[in-house]
Parts: C-alpha cells; sequence; structure tokens
C-alpha cells in the first residue's frame, strides 16, 4: 500500500462561496500514480466544509440558501458573543471537513455531476485543503 499527500490553497472571495476543486482533486490523484484506492479530502478549517454534489449556478446558490436559513447568521447563537461566526462552526460541523472517494483505474471515481466542492462559511479566507491517496 501506497500513500501519497498533497495540499492545495483555495482562496475565496466571500463570506457564503462554494467553489469547484475537482480539479484539484483530480490532479493530485494523477500525480498519486496510485490506480486503486480512495482519496481523502479534508479541509482542517473549523469554518468551511466538504459537499460531493453537482455544480451548477442554480443550485450553487440553492446551497447558499439553505446554509443561511437553516445556520442563519446572527441567529442568537452564543458563540457570537465571542465572534460573530456561530453559524459557520455549526454549519461545518454539520456538513462536514471531510469526504472519502473511490479510485479505479488512477482516476476519481463520482457521477456524472459529481463534483467536490469546498464551501466557505465564513469568508473571505485563504482555505487549505488536504488531499492524501491511499492504495497501489
Amino acid at each position: 500500500m501506497r500513500i501519497y499527500s498533497e495540499e492545495v490553497s483555495v482562496k475565496t472571495e466571500r463570506r457564503f462561496q462554494v467553489v469547484n476543486i475537482t480539479g484539484y482533486v483530480e490532479e493530485v490523484v494523477r500525480r498519486s500514480k496510485i490506480v486503486e484506492g480512495f482519496c481523502l479530502i479534508f479541509v482542517p478549517h473549523a469554518t468551511a466544509a466538504l459537499i460531493i454534489n453537482e455544480y451548477e449556478p442554480r443550485i450553487v446558490s440553492d446551497y447558499i440558501k439553505w446554509i443561511t436559513e437553516v445556520f442563519k447568521p446572527g441567529g442568537g447563537w452564543r458563540h457570537d458573543e465571542i465572534d460573530d461566526n456561530a453559524h459557520a462552526h455549526i454549519a461545518s460541523s454539520v456538513i462536514g471537513t471531510n469526504r472519502f472517494m473511490p479510485v479505479r483505474g488512477g482516476s476519481l471515481v463520482r457521477g456524472a455531476w459529481q463534483e467536490v466542492m469546498l464551501v466557505e462559511l465564513d469568508g473571505p479566507r485563504t482555505r487549505r485543503v488536504l488531499i492524501q491517496v491511499v492504495g497501489e
């Protein structure tokens, strides 16, 4: 078994933003030269998240609408007494900061419309994305 890791930086421009990072992940899988295994994608941030789904402008705006309606900024969260980003911490913990995807034939396995996306919940910031490929 081999392990190959890389880290990429993603700069966001808005408080809430969805960034398609599929290309980064696929490139790391390609460079790993691992043919069969899995890929872990992880953002080491408490106010960002990862999703795998369709990346289309209307659904991207729906993701942000859902996040801001369910995890309302300024919604009376206690953590806002310290830092005005409780919504981001809660959303990140529910959505999640990591995803596993299979690698088969040296490529990331994903459905026709599936993309890997970084969800910025408290930007703008520069986010680290750790990508680790494990297999043979």
